[in-house]
Parts: C-alpha cells; sequence; structure tokens
C-alpha cells in the first residue's frame, strides 16, 4: 500500500515523516555510498532493520537560458528540460549547456549535443545512455571543467560558435578574449580539406559542416565576433552560393573550384603567420 504522509517537518534538509519514516539522499562515501540521518530523531534507533527504497522527487526545473534562439518549438522544450532533470538528479551544481543542429529549426536532427561544465568526474558514456533511455534520442556529451572550457573558447572558433547558440540551465559567461594560435588553426582547417579530396562522395550537410568549419576558422582570424547567422552570410557571399543549396547538396563544379581557391590562399597565409608566431615565442 502507498505511504500516507499526513504531516512533514524539515529539519537540517531531511524530511521527517510519520515519525517513523523520512526521505534522505544517498551520499558518496570513500569506500561505501552512505544515507545520513539526523541524531535527533524520533524512532529508526541504532540496530533497527530498515527497508531501504528508491522514490521520485519531482524538482522545480527552472526556466532555461537562451542565447540567440528566435524560436523552439515546445516539445524541444519539454526535452530540454527532461535532460536538466536527469543530469540534475545526479551531478551537483553543474552548468549544462544544450546546443547544435537540435536547435536549429525544424527536426532535422540526428543526436542531441549537451556540453556539461562541471568540476565533478563524470562517466560520460554511463549519463549518455542514462539520457537516451529516457529521452529515447541519441545524445552526444562533452565535459569540461571551467579551466578547460575557457581555453578551448580562447583558441578554437568551433566551440565559440556551438556556446553561441544555446539553451543553458545557468548564465554563461561571456566568452573569453580569442587567442590566435595559427599552428593550432592549421590543423583544424585540415578537416575542411575533406571536401577538396572527396566532393562527390560527400553528402550536402558533410559539406556544409566542413566549409562552415573553413569559414568559421578564416572570420575567427579576422577578429569578427562568430555566429551561425554571420558564418552562412559569408558563406554565401564568398562561394556566391544559397546555403539551402549547400546543405541539399545542389552545388556543381564551379562551387569546388571557388572552395578550392580560397581554401589553398587562406592555407598559405595561416603557415606563414604559424612561422612567424613561433620565431616570436
Amino acid at each position: 500500500n502507498p505511504v500516507m504522509i499526513a504531516t512533514a517537518k524539515l529539519i537540517n534538509n531531511y524530511i521527517i515523516l510519520r515519525n517513523m519514516e523520512m526521505i534522505a539522499k544517498v551520499s558518496k562515501g570513500s569506500i561505501m555510498d552512505q544515507i545520513y540521518l539526523p541524531k535527533n530523531r524520533i524512532g529508526l534507533n541504532i540496530g533497527d532493520h530498515v527497508i531501504i527504497r528508491s522514490i521520485q522527487i519531482k524538482k522545480k526545473v527552472k526556466r532555461p537560458y537562451f542565447y540567440n534562439i528566435e524560436f523552439i518549438e515546445p516539445i524541444k522544450l519539454e526535452i530540454i528540460r527532461e535532460i536538466f532533470s536527469a543530469i540534475d538528479d545526479i551531478i551537483d551544481k553543474c552548468n549544462i549547456v544544450i546546443t547544435g543542429s537540435f536547435l536549429d529549426k525544424g527536426f532535422n536532427f540526428r543526436d542531441i549535443d549537451i556540453i556539461l561544465i562541471t568540476e565533478e568526474k563524470i562517466d560520460g558514456n554511463m549519463l549518455e545512455k542514462l539520457i537516451e533511455n529516457k529521452i529515447k534520442i541519441e545524445n552526444h556529451i562533452i565535459i569540461f571543467d571551467k579551466k578547460n572550457l575557457t581555453e578551448a573558447l580562447s583558441i578554437d572558433p568551433i566551440w565559440r560558435i556551438m556556446i553561441s547558440k544555446s539553451v543553458s540551465n545557468q548564465r554563461i559567461p561571456p566568452l573569453p578574449r580569442a587567442k590566435l594560435n595559427y599552428r593550432y588553426l592549421d590543423a583544424q582547417m585540415i578537416k575542411s580539406n575533406l571536401l577538396i579530396n572527396n566532393f562527390d562522395s560527400l553528402t550536402g550537410k558533410e559539406k556544409y559542416k566542413l566549409t562552415r568549419n573553413l569559414m568559421a576558422i578564416y572570420l575567427f582570424t579576422r577578429n569578427i565576433s562568430l555566429s551561425k547567422k554571420r558564418i552562412d552570410g559569408e558563406i554565401e557571399r564568398k562561394f556566391d552560393i544559397e546555403i539551402d543549396n549547400l546543405k541539399c547538396n545542389l552545388v556543381d563544379d564551379n562551387f569546388l573550384k571557388k572552395y578550392k581557391t580560397f581554401y589553398y590562399k587562406f592555407e598559405k597565409e595561416l603557415i606563414k603567420n604559424a612561422a612567424e608566431q613561433e620565431k616570436t615565442n
């Protein structure tokens, strides 16, 4: 039979129920996990046998923070709340950031990108499976502590783009000042060379992703504030195409020719700047 709760009193963050029952939280121990009980209690004496069972306590989910989100479908908001709730049950004081194509209008996404900012040691694979079991959607979790995230945002334009359009359970601090590490940027740009060598076999989405990577690095070196909208506009301007045509794989050899010219010219610039930067360091 379900427990009928007539009265409850909060004592030192524990809820005392009907003199003989209480709700406590499992705490992490060095050898064994444990449940702490207040010494000043009624019942549950030393030596008593007790039953431990799991209960579900619905937590009030705070209103999320939106960054560069003009519209989002109500069902996606519900999914985001479920993700926040699932992670919040496991990790204390964690900044959860939802980003990626999931936030684009419509439902043309494969998985959900989740960034966790926490100082705790987390099993990302375990957490991905837990969330997938709850929302029935594949997800990809990237875990940072504050220091590593700040470093990534300083030198990597792709991370800056991801954070620029996101939904978070806490306020996201302002982006750190950009640091131009030309050797690192050159290495990151090599990914976009795949478009040149595999143009005929790539899908439109793959071509768009590789082009976006190239353009993000280019704008980053020009100290231009990054956003998906700005990058898409620059791609259209530089290559004289429509973004939707690129995503739908409706681009021809004329695009590839312009892409090659832009890529190799910019690559030479990065290599030259990297060599000069290494001389001065």
